[in-house]
Order: structure tokens, then sequence, then C-alpha cells
């Protein structure tokens, strides 16, 4: 089987030694019709995979600001369908790995197979559901899989070897190491726990790592970057979109952003 566009990023960064920006943005946020501009924005920046939040009533993984994000989203109308629209609409402008970020609810209400299949032909690359238990995992993992989608699941400090071992064997693409327990949201400082949850996911396997959570600085993002294959930025890219939905500096503040963290982050040809 052919590489996914997930893999072939991964493999591209590993072999010019250098460290990955993932990126995530609420789609329809502020409203469906800006989210191709602020991927487009993101990837000028440095950005090198994209994670489409799919907003939801309940979001209880995510702090407040990614919780407004998710509002002010639904407000605009935006649903499952529209976030697939929106994905085609970016594919037909950037081949940049495109990550779904969501729920099971809304996954089990659109209907799994019905989603793997849609996503697919929108141009997704892969799928985070961010409260399934990797222990539950079976049916969604091969129904994603038979479209050909990476299926990325999270572990975190509190994770037994057990649960890592787990979300090693389910994983495609990278895993996602959250940096903290708690919700998304930016921090002043980062956790403790990162290093040894990286030493202890890499016993258990040799898909790349990403981590987030709390991410929001380039000092963050060299720290992370020295441990991990990429990092993620999330809140702190939802809160720009918040400041400045209404004075047209949306597209310009979201690329400043990602530049200087990518530019933060390490490299064998800096």
């Amino acid at each position: 089987m052919s590489q996914t566009r997930i893999e072939r990023l991964f493999s591209r960064l590993h072999a010019e030694g250098r460290k990955g920006l993932i990126g995530y943005i609420t789609a329809g946020d502020p409203t469906p019709d800006w989210t191709p501009r602020l991927v487009a924005a993101l990837e000028r920046g440095g950005c090198e995979l994209i994670e489409l939040g799919v907003p939801f009533s309940d979001p209880i993984a995510d702090g407040p600001v990614i919780q407004a994000g998710s509002e002010r989203a639904l407000q605009a109308g935006t649903t499952v369908a529209k976030v697939l629209e929106i994905a085609a609409k970016i594919r037909q402008q950037s081949d940049v790995p495109l990550l779904l970020f969501t729920y099971l609810n809304p996954v089990l209400r659109y209907g799994l197979e019905r989603l793997a299949k849609d996503a697919k032909n929108a141009g997704v690359d892969g799928c985070l559901l961010t409260d399934l238990s990797v222990e539950e995992a079976e049916r969604y993992v091969g129904a994603m899989h038979a479209e050909g989608l990476d299926t990325v699941f999270l572990a975190a400090p509190t994770s037994t070897q057990r649960r890592l071992d787990l979300v090693a064997r389910y994983s495609t693409g990278f895993i996602y190491l959250v940096s903290r327990t708690g919700v998304t949201g930016e921090r002043q400082q980062l956790s403790d726990s990162v290093a040894p949850l990286v030493a202890s996911m890499r016993k258990a396997t040799k898909l790349p790592l990403a981590v987030g959570f709390g991410i929001s600085t380039p000092e963050h993002a060299r720290t992370v970057g020295s441990l991990a294959d990429a990092v993620v930025v999330g809140s702190a890219f939802v809160r720009i979109i918040e400041q400045n939905a209404k004075n047209g500096k949306m597209e310009e503040c979201l690329e400043a952003l990602a530049r200087s963290l990518s530019s933060a982050l390490p490299s064998e040809n800096r």
C-alpha cells in the first residue's frame, strides 16, 4: 500500500533532519468560508499538517478558547458535512495533510463507514477521535483503514504501558502525545511529564510522535521539538482568530505566529 500524505510528511521531515509544526483550527470558525484561507495562512507560516476541528456542542477535551471557537463555528452553521466540504475546498488549492479532529458522537451520528468514505473523497488523510477508547476502537479503525485513512490516537502522562501498547497498535501516521492532564489551552510553562511520556512511547513504537496541549510560544516549540518529531499548536491559533475576526488581520497574524513557531523548531540544517 502506498504511503499516506501524513506518512510521506514524516518521512520527508526525517530525511531532512527537521521537526514538524502541526496547526489546529476549528473548521467553520468564524465562518466556513474563512477556513480555507486560514489554512493557507498557516501553511505559508510553516504548518505542515493541519488538524481540522469538527465543532461539537460538548467538547470535553477542549479548554475555553477552543470551546468558544466551536461555538462560533456552530452558530455559523458548521456541520460534519460542511467540514468535509471545507476540506475538499482546501484540497483544491493545497496538498497539505488534513486530519479531522473530532469526537465520537458526531461520527456515530454521521455514520462511521459513511464518514470514512466521504472523508476520503474530500481529500482528508486521517482522523483523531479524542474520546474514543482505544480498547473499543476496532470497528472504527477497520472502517478508516478500509478507505486508506490514518488513525491517530492520544496517549497521556497517565496512560499505562498496556494503554501505550494499544495506542501503538492501532495508530497509523503518527501518535499524538498529550503533554499534560486536563483540557487544551495555552500555558506559561511546559509540563515535566513530556520527556518521560516520549521515552515510554518510544519503547512501544517506531511511529512519529507529536506533542500537543499547552504549546503556544517559540520557546515551547523549541523544547518540545528537541524531544518529539512534531509539535501541535491549537489554542494559540484559535485565540488569534477570535481576536482578529473583525479587523481583517486573521490571515497575517496566523501566518506570523506559525512562522515564529516553525522557525524555532530544531533542525540539523540550522
